[in-house]
């Protein structure tokens, strides 16, 4: 009796940590139709607000279960030093690990090439959603990333603290 529930008890452990595994990488991702006109927009340092940039090869994977689930490849013809002069710089980019499935984007390699400035990352567009700022890098040979990222407002209020006083008010239910 005692090896049956003791058999009972491992292939449990095993099928909910196999279901666990498959909904944390694979269930609550869907891939991002591509408009073709607008999937890339980097905020503006004349207009403040986010722009269209020119881009192709985009692909990109969102999830409704967190805001900081999103991801994007792209590539674009714009220079690094043509996207410098025209749009906003964003401090402190540290690109998220993507499901191993989404291949075209490797959070590891990116923030590498953050760091030893051959990726330039720009604000794409500042509270996305209240707390999250969408982040686009651009690498030396024009290739593009695209994630979400938790910005200082989201980090204090999220830890349920008050916002602080360059924050915008959170929404009800913050």
């Amino acid at each position: 009796m005692g090896k049956l529930l003791a058999g009972f008890i491992v292939v449990t452990a095993l099928v909910a940590g196999v279901a666990m595994y498959y909904l944390q990488v694979y269930a609550y991702y869907d891939e991002v139709a591509a408009s073709g006109t607008d999937d890339v927009r980097i905020t503006s340092l004349v207009t403040g607000l986010p722009e269209p940039i020119l881009y192709a090869d985009f692909e990109a994977i969102d999830s409704n279960s967190s805001p900081i689930r999103y991801r994007a490849c792209f590539t674009t013809q714009m220079s690094q030093a043509m996207l410098t002069e025209t749009y906003e710089a964003y401090d402190g980019a540290e690109p998220l690990v993507a499901p191993g499935w989404f291949d075209c984007f490797d959070a590891k390699a990116l923030g590498a090439q953050l760091e030893n400035g051959t990726a330039l990352a720009f604000a794409g567009q500042r509270n996305i959603q209240y707390g999250v700022d969408r982040v686009v890098a651009v690498t030396q040979d024009g290739r593009g990333y695209v994630w979400h990222q938790i910005n200082h407002c989201g980090a204090v209020v999220f830890d349920g603290e008050p916002a602080p006083a360059d924050c915008p008010t959170p929404p009800e239910g913050y």
